[in-house]
């Protein structure tokens, strides 16, 4: 059967939208007004239509949340390990998700096993949706015969992949909350609050402090220029990402970012990171080892970092140990390397690249946590200093009228 997309207007005319399975168009209509629904549109939904977005390349371009996919694979998963045929756990988890895109998906790839492809070549057609690695690990739990086990380990990764991002999110979004906060204060202060107070004192005939001379100015400055000042600063962002987009220029802004001090050490830690327990999870699965490199790799964000990770593939295919050639690029932590080269040796390297994995992670955890927690109290003190200076730019005129008074 085929996936069609479907607009009908239900017994309140209100329209709704979904996907169906049918024969042909005829019979999915015949679903819907058995379903009390007036059928308005109905259409396949990889069909392709002329200068038009069609349903299947929308769902093509557009990805679904870690989450959303963590849960459709351990649903997959579960029926799959019950036994049940892959078509059918295919439909059943389309049947429990309540998100007509994923529905439309599953059934998308419920209908190409149904026409006898193997699970992995029916989920490459969504490459946004099933990246390389998911598909890479799926090809080799079906060759295997262990497709449910693989599908349980995607689902745990996915899920890791998310929480790992969570944290990092959740740790870096306070501070930035902190500044935008303070900035937003501060330049109140500075436009409205500042020359309502400072006003009264501008047009005397005594000569003002000169903390107060330099606020007014600052004040002024910032009323008058403060708009244009955003202006080209989301300007310059909006041109920076532009610049990007080149592949030239970004790599030299990763090579950029690996050089800077402090920066560079956690971002060689959080990809490299992302690099090992993606190999782990890609070699407990069955796919070769080359392989594994060659789609872990692609995980990797920058640029410099992923093109040391194609030369340490080339050096493994040339011979080489994979732990002497992680120690020639020069690029990952030693300690990463001396964990690779003892499971090597014992024979359980995909068991010692997951506790590298999670040694680096751990490690990134504290330096955010510890940069974190200095990074607050810098904040509250660059901003009662601020405000302190503002306060004695306002206060020493009064004093010096006080003097006048005596």
């Amino acid at each position: 059967m085929t996936a069609y997309r479907y607009r009908a207007l239900n017994d309140a005319g209100k329209l709704v939208r979904g996907v169906l399975e049918g024969d042909s168009e005829r019979q999915v209509r015949v679903q819907l007004r058995g379903r009390s629904l007036r059928p308005v549109e109905v259409a396949e939904a990889n069909r392709q239509v002329q200068g038009v977005t069609t349903w299947r390349s929308l769902l093509m371009r557009r990805s679904v949340s870690a989450g959303d996919l963590a849960m459709v694979t351990r649903q997959i998963a579960t029926l799959v390990q019950s036994n049940l045929p892959l078509d059918e756990a295919l439909q059943a988890a389309a049947a429990q998700s309540r998100s007509n895109r994923i529905k439309g998906i599953l059934l998308q790839v419920r209908s190409r096993v149904a026409e006898g492809h193997t699970l992995a070549y029916a989920m490459a057609e969504f490459p946004n949706v099933f990246n390389e690695m998911y598909c890479a690990m799926v090809k080799a739990g079906e060759h295997a015969g262990f497709l449910g086990p693989v599908l349980e380990q995607l689902a745990d990764y996915t899920e890791k992949r998310q929480y790992t991002g969570q944290k990092l999110k959740m740790a870096m979004i306070y501070p930035f909350i902190l500044v935008a906060v303070a900035i937003a204060v501060i330049s109140l202060l500075m436009i409205f609050i500042v020359p309502e107070l400072v006003g009264i004192f501008a047009h005397g005939s005594r000569d003002l402090p000169f903390l107060t001379r330099a606020l007014i100015v600052a004040s002024d400055f910032s009323r008058d220029w403060g708009i244009w000042i955003l202006v080209a600063i989301l300007a310059l962002v909006w041109l920076a990402r532009r610049l990007l987009r080149n592949p030239g220029r970004r790599r030299r802004w990763h090579a950029l970012l690996l050089r800077t001090p402090g920066l560079s050490r956690l971002l060689v830690a959080l990809d490299t990171a992302r690099f090992a327990s993606t190999l782990s999870i890609l070699m407990a699965s069955g796919v070769p080892l080359l392989e594994s490199l060659r789609i872990a790799g692609q995980v990797l964000t920058n640029l410099v970092l992923r093109e040391h990770s194609e030369r340490v593939a080339e050096r493994v295919q040339e011979g080489s140990s994979l732990h002497r050639a992680l120690e020639n690029s020069g690029r990952f932590p030693p300690m990463m390397v001396h964990m690779v080269a003892s499971g090597e040796t014992s024979g359980e390297l995909e068991t010692m690249l997951e506790r590298s994995a999670t040694n680096q992670e751990r490690e990134l955890e504290m330096t955010l946590g510890t940069m974190m927690s200095l990074f607050e109290p810098l904040m509250v003190v660059v901003m009662g200093g601020i405000v302190l200076i503002i306060v004695l730019a306002i206060l020493l005129p009064i004093f010096d009228l006080n003097t006048m008074v005596r």
